[in-house]
């Protein structure tokens, strides 16, 4: 595994939708765990630097992906470009599970635009948010 400490990434982190954990990482790439709660969604976001590969591994995902909805279901995938809109929300009873692989120049958490936040967080003429998802 890469070294999770040299850039104080957070591994673990709790959010007002569910959690996410880093499982590996180095220059280029980023592999997270992402655990989504029934009913719950993450903001409609995009990201300047880098692109992203979700696959679910458990439960649904209600994908929007520059305004269009498409449903993932476990053991499919699907692929978030650089720049394209985009958010996950699990309308399911179960926790949403999904593994996400981060690929660019970089992967900075200050990465986001939030176009659209279920909690207070949007704002998208502020590109520095800090906060993830």
């Amino acid at each position: 595994m890469g070294d999770l400490d040299s850039d104080n990434s957070t591994r673990f982190d709790r959010r007002p939708w569910g959690t996410f954990t880093v499982l590996d990482e180095a220059d280029s790439f980023k592999v997270k765990r992402i655990e989504v709660l029934p009913g719950k969604r993450l903001s409609y976001q995009k990201h300047a630097q880098r692109a992203e590969h979700w696959v679910v591994v458990q439960g649904t995902a209600k994908v929007t992906l520059d305004d269009r909805e498409i449903i993932v279901e476990a053991g499919q995938a699907i692929d978030i470009a650089i720049g394209a809109a985009h958010r996950v929300e699990n309308p399911g009873k179960e926790t949403l599970v999904f593994i996400e692989v981060q690929r660019g120049d970089y992967l900075g958490e200050d990465d986001i635009v939030r176009l659209q936040d279920d909690f207070g967080r949007a704002a998208a003429s502020d590109p520095s948010i800090t906060n993830n998802k």
